[in-house]
């Protein structure tokens, strides 16, 4: 039996994370220069996001680029830059063509004009699809987003439009970028790192982590069957016993 054949499609996480990592370990390995790998990187989201499709998961959402990253040398943003943009321009046809649509979620007005305007055009041209909905995290950290969110609650109050008393998880979940999206019940990543690296922290509360030492540019979608079904293979309890969760099936 095959890996897809493993995979229970009645239990599926309606929501995949994924910290794409080791792209430059990857291009390193080979002799090459970091955006190399970067390159390939390319090649494992678009496989990945047919197996993610095929398979009906709902949201899949990709860490591409987060706010520590600007710190990283020029040559190699630029590089990223340039290969987003031309990355989102080839593949939008490709996306409709699979009804999927695009999303994004991060500082996006922090990214260069070219980039912010390709990706614009890109979510509105796939905003009608149904079938997947593929979020971009770009210029993305959590607790960026964490203290966005505290400072639109703190302006309400501010303005008499929300009580203190009014702010509860649903409130708080409303100011995230992420608002309207099932939490990630699946957060993977790859290249052998395990930490979460300022990733979805509040969504991520109840969250399966599944770290895998593949690197980015070799995963494909075996890569993320084998994340599902480990996923399945688990006991999701949510503070319960095992006994409760058992007598509740």
């Amino acid at each position: 039996m095959s890996l897809k054949e493993k995979i229970d499609l009645s239990k599926l996480p309606s929501h995949i994370a994924i910290i794409m990592d080791g792209n430059g370990r990857w291009a390193q390995q080979k002799g090459e220069e970091r955006v190399f790998g970067h390159q390939h990187g390319v090649e494992a989201v678009r496989d990945t996001v047919e197996g993610a499709a095929e398979l009906g998961i709902k949201y899949l959402t990709l860490y591409a680029f987060s706010t520590e990253n600007w710190n990283r040398p020029k040559e190699e943003i630029d590089a990223l830059m340039s290969l987003l943009v031309k990355t989102i321009n080839a593949e939008t046809k490709t996306l409709n063509k699979n009804d999927i649509r695009l999303q994004a979620i991060g500082d996006l007005k922090s990214l260069p004009g070219d980039c912010y305007e390709e990706l614009q055009d890109a979510m509105q041209k796939t905003a009608s699809n149904k079938r997947m909905t593929l979020v971009l995290a770009l210029s993305y950290s959590s607790r960026w987003e964490i203290l966005n969110a505290v400072k639109e609650l703190a302006e309400e109050v501010k303005n008499g439009k929300l009580s203190p008393s009014a702010i509860d998880e649903a409130a708080f979940s409303a100011k995230l970028c992420t608002a309207g999206m099932p939490e990630p019940e699946l957060m993977i990543r790859t290249s052998g790192e395990h930490r979460i690296s300022n990733y979805l922290l509040w969504q991520l509360a109840y969250a399966e982590l599944y770290f895998t030492d593949t690197l980015w540019p070799d995963f494909r979608k075996e890569d993320l069957y084998e994340a599902i079904v480990d996923y399945q293979n688990r006991e999701r309890r949510f503070g319960k016993t095992s006994e409760q969760v058992t007598n509740e099936k």
